[in-house]
């Protein structure tokens, strides 16, 4: 392995970002990263090794790697020759939507265990280890909701501030010792993931809350999703570029947004310390104007989908 390449760990590759993440890198034209490509259940690895191609075994390693399990975290480090990550992503992290009403705390902790308590482990295990040698990158891939809670998502968003608040506090000191942090915050991602995730949801049982929550979240919360979704959502491999540049940059920022239009939105809480304009802003779109934000994501994808048909044809003529 050439001595400027840089071994990248990632967590939940079996799909979506992961695997989408991985394989960009490992196909990097300049050969700059090797990539230790984990999950947990290597029984899924079939479709990260179709994707991988001619990268598998070459550029790109699969191991099994649990974030839930130290033991395993601790193996996998130590299977990897010197311990040595120059950068560690942590993407593994699962989803919980839903009136809280009908969902168990132990279900809830499930959720924790993964999205933060996961990240905190594989940091713990690495960290030390960078900070010895005065160099690595810690890359979380947060969510816009690690910045503004969004209704029927409590417990998810939750984790995710919970995420940022541990790496707001850790950066400072280790700054110190040459170690970045990064918080990647994309908004909606489609994913097969995701929209299985929907799906289920839709099928939900909803008698342990009342009819009018139950309502509210099938009838306004799945089909707002739904437009959002299909109006902004992102592709794995979007989040993929945007985690390359953030890595490549020679000073890598703290916390990186990859969908400019939610930028706004995360920004009204700074701008109003009582929580009252985010607060009522948020209400105000959900309950007064749902119409007009409809109409709003329907000229934004009308929008988006032309500028992709631009760059698709600059792409063709070489210019881009």
């Amino acid at each position: 392995m050439n001595i400027l390449t840089k071994v990248v760990l990632i967590t939940g590759c079996s799909s979506g970002i992961g695997l989408t993440t991985a394989v960009t890198l490992a196909r990097d034209p300049q050969h700059r990263f090797k990539v230790i490509a984990t999950m947990r259940n290597l029984n899924k690895r079939d479709k990260l090794e179709e994707t991988a191609g001619d990268t598998l075994n070459r550029t790109l390693e699969i191991k099994q790697l649990d974030v839930c399990d130290e033991k395993s975290i601790q193996e996998c480090i130590d299977s990897i020759p010197d311990r040595h990550i120059d950068i560690l992503v942590n993407n593994a992290g699962v989803g919980m939507i839903g009136p809280i009403e009908c969902q168990t705390i132990e279900e809830m902790k499930v959720v924790f265990e993964t999205n933060f308590f996961g990240v905190v482990r594989m940091i713990k295990e690495v960290y030390p280890d960078m900070k010895k040698r005065k160099c690595g990158h810690i890359v979380v891939i947060s969510s816009v909701m690690g910045l503004q809670g969004i209704m029927f998502n409590d417990v998810y968003t939750a984790s995710k501030f919970a995420v940022e608040g541990f790496c707001e506090s850790l950066i400072i000191q280790a700054l110190k010792f040459n170690v970045y942090i990064s918080l990647i915050e994309p908004g909606p991602v489609v994913t097969e993931f995701e929209m299985k995730a929907y799906e289920e949801a839709a099928r939900g049982d909803y008698s342990g809350t009342d009819p009018v929550t139950a309502e509210m979240f099938t009838n306004m919360y799945l089909n707002n999703s739904k437009a959002i979704f299909n109006s902004l959502g992102q592709k794995p491999d979007d989040i993929a570029e945007h985690l390359l540049k953030v890595i490549l940059a020679e000073v890598p920022p703290f916390r990186h947004q990859t969908n400019p239009i939610y930028t706004p939105l995360t920004a009204l809480k700074h701008a109003d310390p009582t929580g009252d304009l985010a607060t009522d802003v948020f209400y105000k779109m959900v309950f007064r104007y749902d119409r007009l934000m409809h109409a709003s994501l329907s000229c934004i994808k009308l929008m988006r989908w032309k500028a992709q048909k631009v760059q698709s044809g600059l792409k063709m003529l070489g210019l881009k």
